[in-house]
């Protein structure tokens, strides 16, 4: 293991907290269709950044549908 990553449990903390905070805030669907973008992006390989088009929007880049 590499001292300068998080152990793989500290990020499955973080992931759980998180996925806690979703479903407070907007409840269960949301949270897993927001996982499931997320595993969706990791599987595509994409290049970290913003210079692609993304499975995941961001706020100012939503269409007029809810997108």
């Amino acid at each position: 293991m590499n001292d300068q990553h998080p152990s793989k449990d500290q990020f499955f903390e973080r992931l759980g907290s998180l996925a806690d905070a979703m479903i407070a805030a907007y409840g269960k669907d949301f949270a897993m269709g927001a996982m499931i973008l997320a595993a969706r992006f990791v599987a595509e390989g994409k290049p970290p950044g913003d210079n692609f088009p993304g499975v995941i929007h961001k706020e100012e880049s939503r269409g007029g549908l809810g997108l």
